[in-house]
């Protein structure tokens, strides 16, 4: 007799079709705490990673344009500069870290609680760190003395950022617009400048104190920055946008819908 054929008499005469054992009911109590838990473990886990690692924010401002424009939906990277004590930050003064992976550097984008009203969310570039002098002549910024390194936007970046604001032509109109390419220690930041705006053409050299940070907005002659209302304490930075993953604007008021497709996926610089 094969080993195949002793293996099948091994099992039990009139047993070709399957015996289902009936199992206890589960009571409604049972069943309640069970999806209770369940959901409850699902929301906790959302709110962990929203608290510590990755938020959505909307841009409702035109402080960032051409990087970003007004309507833009963007993850913030919340673990950027260190691994977060989850809620720390809702239901404290400031964030607890467990630990500190690195310092925000110049260039990057940050989402911080405005110094004045820490119930508002700014979002702007940061141009100096902790140290550095800063200062502003005829609309150029000094670093410690040199102007940072800039270059004229070639032309199809400027194809590509005035197409994207054809809605706001009257409000940018190309021939008026400057458009620059700032070189900052990691990364490239691609600036606007109006011509024909005086909004602020010099600063005074000022250097940034301890755990603090100089911001600006690319958009330089329409930002409310550190020009005016000073420095971003390192504890009110919630973390480094990176992605754009949605970009539409509905003006219910005035009727009008924009939606920019070919932004989904754009990586922040």
């Amino acid at each position: 007799m094969s080993e195949d054929t002793k293996e099948e008499n091994k099992n039990p005469v009139g047993t070709s079709n399957p015996v289902v054992t009936p199992s206890a009911p589960i009571s409604r109590k049972k069943w309640l705490w069970d999806n209770f838990v369940s959901l409850g473990s699902a929301l906790l886990l959302v709110l962990v990673i929203r608290s510590s690692v990755i938020e959505a924010f909307k841009i409702p401002s035109g402080s960032m344009i051409p990087t970003l424009l007004v309507g833009d939906q963007i993850f913030v990277n919340k673990f950027a500069y260190g691994l977060r004590v989850p809620f720390t930050d809702w239901i404290g003064e400031k964030p607890l870290y467990f630990f500190r992976t690195k310092e925000p550097a110049r260039g990057d984008i940050i989402v911080f609680k405005y110094p004045e009203d820490p119930e508002i969310y700014f979002i702007k570039r940061i141009v100096a760190v902790p140290g550095d002098t800063v200062e502003m002549k005829n609309k150029v910024i000094y670093l410690n003395g040199k102007p940072y390194d800039r270059t004229p936007a070639p032309e199809a970046k400027l194809d590509e950022i005035f197409k994207s604001l054809q809605d706001s032509a009257t409000e940018y109109p190309r021939d008026r617009m400057k458009v620059y390419l700032d070189k900052f220690d990691h990364t490239t930041g691609t600036i606007m400048l109006d011509s024909q705006s005086y909004f602020s053409l010099d600063m005074p050299s000022r250097t940034v104190p301890p755990g603090n940070y100089f911001v600006m907005g690319d958009n330089r002659d329409n930002s409310k920055d550190s020009r005016f209302w000073g420095y971003v304490p390192f504890d009110n930075i919630k973390g480094s946008a990176f992605v754009i993953w949605l970009s539409v604007w509905l003006e219910f008021d005035q009727k009008t819908f924009t939606f920019h497709p070919e932004r989904i996926g754009t990586i922040l610089h």
